[in-house]
This record gives structure tokens, sequence and C-alpha cells, in this order.
């Protein structure tokens, strides 16, 4: 017993140390991310709609996606990366998004971005090392309003539904060409020596960082659907 609970001591002990070690852009994600989905909540009309919220398996939300001069004509973005558990969202993950060009949205100088992972497929694919939208993931302009009723059976059918916001104006966006990967260096300051997918399944036993709180509470807010069974 004496054993178990030193264990236990020590595993408490890295947890909060790995957490600490959270850097003040890592933290900035988290905040920016709930700040993105609490706006969405106010605007049903020209929002997510909700149908496809309940449907969702998985939220990526990347803040202020923007040329990067390191990438030559692209963009560059982190964020964050939730998925249903039995007892509500998962412990949030660390992701990054780059791409060639889109061309970002309305000529603006950078977006915030959203997108719904819809299946199991999708989600599995979302661990390789490096997830190319469009051709590993099928990806689609999500569509916007109180009702996903208009959307084609192309956009339903797809595993991942991606959205912009760039100027006040949200709509869905085209992601295909993007390269989507974890963000190993964030992952590991926030949970220590984990893989991303022992995170998101509960299988690496982590706790959500205090930080990623607001960002938890905010995806509870969307959560009409019984969370969906942990995946193995």
């Amino acid at each position: 017993m004496w054993k178990a609970l030193t264990a236990s001591c020590l595993l408490s002990l890295v947890a909060t140390s790995a957490s600490a070690a959270l850097s003040k852009d890592e933290v900035k994600r988290f905040q920016e991310s709930a700040a993105i989905l609490n706006d969405l909540r106010s605007m049903p009309d020209k929002g997510i709609p909700q149908d496809l919220w309940d449907k969702a398996e998985c939220v990526i939300v990347i803040p202020d996606m923007k040329k990067a001069a390191f990438v030559v004509g692209g963009e560059y973005g982190s964020g964050v990366m939730s998925c249903r558990a039995t007892d509500g969202w998962s412990a949030p993950v660390f992701m990054q998004l780059m791409k060639g060009s889109w061309g970002l949205q309305v000529g603006a100088e950078q977006v915030d971005l959203v997108l719904l992972v819809m299946n199991r497929r999708g989600i599995d694919k979302l661990f390789d090392d490096k997830v190319s939208l469009g051709a590993d993931v099928a990806v689609a302009a999500g569509p916007v309003g109180r009702s996903a009723a208009a959307a084609t059976d192309a956009k339903l059918g797809a595993q991942m539904l991606s959205y912009s916001r760039a100027q006040g104006l949200f709509a869905g966006i085209d992601l295909s060409g993007g390269v989507l990967h974890a963000d190993k260096q964030a992952d590991t300051r926030a949970y220590g020596d984990v893989h991303a997918r022992q995170v998101i399944d509960g299988t690496a036993h982590v706790k959500t960082p205090a930080e990623a709180r607001p960002f938890i509470d905010a995806l509870g807010h969307y959560a009409a659907r019984a969370g969906a069974p942990k995946r193995s």
C-alpha cells in the first residue's frame, strides 16, 4: 500500500510540474480558443449548426491562423483539440496546422479556425505523424446557420468540417492541402512523455491542466448529446 501511495504521489508531482511548464503562448491558446467558442454561441443564426456540434466527436480550434514568413506563400497556426469522453470532454492536446496557401479569407492577415472531427476514422487518422487534409482525411467547408439540412451529402459524409472567422465574418472554409499534426513539444510540457492519442482516449490518465478549464467548459456548453464512449 505504501508503494502504491508513493507512486501516486510521484505521478501527481509529475503532472503538476508538467502543467506548470506551459508557456505563455500555450496558455493563450486555451484562452483564445475558449473565447472563440463562446463567441460562436452568441451567433446561432450565423455559426455552426447545433446538430453538427452534437454529432462531432472532436473539436479543434486554431486561433489566429496567420501568414508566416518562414512558410513561403503559406499560413501557419497552433491550437488545441479535445474529444468526447464518457464524462464530458477529454484533456485537450495541442495541434499545429500548415498550408501552402488558401488566400486568407477576405484578404485578412489572419483567421480563426474551428474544425469538427465527425467520426472515429477521422480521429484515428489525426494521430499519424502528419495528416494531409483532403488526402488522408476527407475535409469540407462546413455549413453555417441553425440547421445543417441545406448541407450537401458530400459535406455530411466528410470526416472533418472546417470553418473560419475573419474580420467578423464566419464561414465554411476548404482546408484541403493543409498538414495537421500534434504539437509534441507543447503536449510534453503539459502532460509529460505521453502520446497525444493516449491523452485523448484517456489511457494516459492525465489531468486536464487548470489553464484548459475555460476551453473545456466552453465545449461543454455545446454538448447536447450524451458523451460518446471512451475510445480504446
